[in-house]
């Protein structure tokens, strides 16, 4: 007799990315009505952007991912990824791209606008289980070319990356990337020659442009510039530290009034600490332990080799990045542009960890 029923995606991965989702979305509705109502007359444009240009297409490519067969997403990686790479270079055409900041990073067409290299990162988690699986996968294994070869892809989106600038989100690939590699079951001399190399790249470009420089200047001497780059970090700080035990409660932050710059997309967790408090934070904290864990719970137990890689990819990516923006705001980390994931303003980053969100409730079902 035939079995009818099937199994359903992981209902405590739901609820985890459910949760945190919606803890995000009330932060920003009430960390970004100030600014809205300052600029637009209105309290909840901003929401309603992330609402519009974020959650909804966030929904569809979550659906999307989770009704696609994981072979096919498998078989048209390496497409998906040329083609996310192709929109990451068009940030570089002018009347295409967008300059913000300094920083040539988003495209623009007519209303609409999207930083390309969001994408980037699930494009090429998708692309390296696949490969990994194809190379760990062969009789006549020979990792040095697997050692080569993925060196020479890394090298090409580097590129990339660090002409925009953009040498956080290349921080977060490639971090990514080598644990992805290590779990692959490649020799572990490998690992930590790529580690090596990495450092040998990244000192020069922290060296050569002022900014990154002064970053990690004001890292390790906070007072180095407290009313130019450091100020950001110092304002931070200020509002973590007034949040005490148990916050000053949802809405009632002094930090959102234009004190803390960025303070509904990089910075939204020390708003969200104001406001909360030590153990608000410990709560956050632990529903991005959970959601790693129950990721790499999913991951550990299938066999298949490509599945087993892309749950590993998406967790460590997701939980990492949350990681560096939670650590810059703490100062145990230096600053940075990276995203609180499911939490900044911003609908690119959004988009992208729903469709990854919707790649492991696929591999739970499975």
């Amino acid at each position: 007799m035939l079995n009818t029923t099937e199994k359903g995606p992981d209902p405590f991965l739901f609820t985890i990315f459910i949760s945190i989702l919606a803890l995000g979305f009330l932060v920003l509705a009430s960390t970004s009505a100030p600014l809205s109502q300052e600029k637009f007359g209105e309290s909840f444009y901003y929401l309603r952007h992330q609402t519009i240009f974020g959650l909804i297409p966030g929904l569809v490519l979550l659906f999307v991912f989770y009704k696609i067969d994981l072979n096919l997403l498998k078989k048209y990686s390496l497409i998906l990824l040329l083609a996310i790479l192709i929109l990451t270079t068009l940030v570089f055409v002018p009347k295409i791209g967008i300059k913000i900041r300094g920083g040539a990073r988003w495209i623009g067409f007519g209303p609409f606008s999207f930083q390309p290299s969001e994408f980037l990162k699930l494009a090429f988690i998708i692309y390296l289980a696949g490969w990994l699986e194809s190379q760990t996968k062969t009789k006549d294994k020979n990792f040095t070319k697997t050692l080569i070869a993925f060196l020479i892809i890394l090298a090409i989106i580097s590129l990339i990356l660090i002409a925009q600038p953009d040498v956080s989100t290349l921080g977060v690939i490639f971090a990514t990337a080598l644990v992805m590699f290590f779990l692959s079951k490649t020799p572990i001399w490998q690992t930590f020659l790529i580690l090596a190399l990495a450092v040998l790249v990244f000192i020069p470009l922290i060296k050569v442009v002022p900014y990154r420089f002064f970053r990690i200047l004001t890292f390790l001497n906070p007072d180095f510039d407290p009313l130019g780059i450091g100020y950001q970090t110092k304002q931070a700080l200020i509002a973590i530290g007034s949040g005490k035990l148990f916050g000053l409660g949802l809405g009632l932050s002094q930090q959102k009034f234009g004190i803390l710059p960025q303070s509904f997309s990089d910075t939204i967790f020390a708003i969200f600490a104001e406001e909360t408090g030590f153990f608000g934070c410990l709560f956050l904290i632990f529903l991005y332990l959970m959601f790693f864990w129950r990721s790499f719970k999913i991951g550990k137990e299938k066999k298949e080799e490509f599945q087993r890689l892309l749950a590993f990819g998406i967790s460590f990516w997701i939980c990492f990045q949350a990681f560096i923006n939670i650590g810059a705001m703490i100062r145990i980390l230096p600053l940075t542009g990276i995203p609180l994931p499911f939490f900044s303003y911003g609908g690119s980053h959004l988009m992208s960890e729903m469709g990854a969100v919707g790649i492991l409730l696929k591999i739970s079902k499975e």
